[in-house]
C-alpha cells in the first residue's frame, strides 16, 4: 500500500487478506491518524489492514477494488462527509461492513449511522483497547452470521440479536468513563439482590462518591432501578438494582463498547 490510494498491501488479496483473515480498510484523511488505526488493526487478529483511503472518493474506488470485510470511516474528510459514501457503497452493490471512527459527537451523526446500519460507533482520540474490544466483538458476530443456518424463528431470532447494530457512543456524562461504568454495571447485574453506593465502591474499589454518581446515572437511564432503605436515624439509604436480563452490558446502546 503506498500513500492513502488504497492500494493493496503486500498482504492483501483484494478480497480481504488471506488466510481467513478480515480484510479491514482504514479511512482517514490524516496520513499519521491513519498509520495508527492501521498499527491498532493489525495488532489484532484475524484482522488485517488491505488498504487505506484519505477521502470518501477514494474509499469508494478502494472498496471497489480491495473488497475489504470491514471499512473504518472517518466522518470528516475532505471531499463528503462520511455517512455519505455508505449508501454510495450500497448502490455500487457493496457489502462490505463499516465501523464509524469519528470526533463526531452530534446526535444527528450517530442517529444517521445507526439508520445506516454502522457496525459500531468509536469516537476520537481512542486507546488500542478501545479499538480491539470492538474489532473482536465484531468478528464474533461475523461468525456467528456466517455459520447461521436458519431452521427455525429461533436461529433468526439469534442471528438478529447478535448482529443488532451497536453505534457505541460514549455519551456518559462529563468525567465519566467507559470502562468504571462497565465496572459498577457488571457489579450490580452480579449483585445478589440490592446495593448501596458503599457496598458498591467496597466491590469496585472506587470511591463511594464515585459508586454512587454511576448507580445514579444508571437508575437516570432506566437500566437500574432504586428503592430506600429506612434506619432508625438519619436519611434513608438508597439501594440500587440491576433492572433486566442479563444479556450483557447495561449500558444503553450509545455507550456500549
Amino acid at each position: 500500500m503506498t500513500g492513502t490510494s488504497g492500494t493493496p498491501d503486500a498482504t492483501g488479496t483484494g478480497a480481504g487478506a488471506a488466510g481467513g483473515a478480515i480484510g479491514v480498510l482504514v479511512v482517514d484523511d490524516d496520513f499519521m491518524v491513519a498509520r495508527v488505526h492501521r498499527a491498532f488493526v493489525e495488532r489484532v487478529e484475524p484482522f488485517r489492514v488491505v488498504g487505506v483511503a484519505g477521502t470518501g472518493e477514494e474509499a469508494l474506488a478502494a472498496v471497489g477494488e480491495l473488497r475489504p470485510d470491514l471499512v473504518l470511516l472517518d466522518l470528516y474528510l475532505p471531499d463528503v462527509f462520511g455517512l455519505d459514501v455508505i449508501p454510495r457503497l450500497r448502490a455500487a452493490g457493496h457489502d462490505c461492513d463499516v465501523m464509524v471512527i469519528s470526533a463526531a459527537r452530534e446526535a444527528d451523526a450517530v442517529r444517521g449511522a445507526v439508520r445506516h446500519g454502522v457496525v459500531d460507533y468509536l469516537l476520537k482520540p481512542f486507546e488500542f483497547e478501545d479499538l480491539r474490544v470492538r474489532l473482536e466483538r465484531y468478528a464474533v458476530q461475523r461468525g456467528r452470521l456466517l455459520g447461521t443456518v436458519v431452521r427455525s424463528q429461533a436461529d433468526v431470532d439469534r442471528v438478529l440479536a447478535g448482529a443488532a447494530p451497536t453505534a457505541a457512543v460514549p455519551v456518559l456524562p462529563k468525567g465519566m468513563s467507559t470502562e468504571t461504568a462497565e465496572l459498577v454495571e457488571r457489579t450490580l447485574r452480579e449483585a445478589d439482590g440490592t446495593l448501596s453506593a458503599s457496598e458498591c465502591a467496597a466491590l469496585t474499589g472506587v470511591s463511594r462518591v464515585s459508586a454512587r454518581r454511576y448507580l445514579e446515572y444508571f437508575h437516570t437511564v432506566g437500566t437500574a432501578d432504586v428503592s430506600l432503605r429506612y434506619g432508625v436515624a438519619g436519611r434513608p439509604e438508597r439501594r440500587y438494582r440491576f433492572r433486566g436480563a442479563v444479556t450483557g452490558l447495561a449500558l444503553p446502546p450509545a455507550a456500549r463498547p
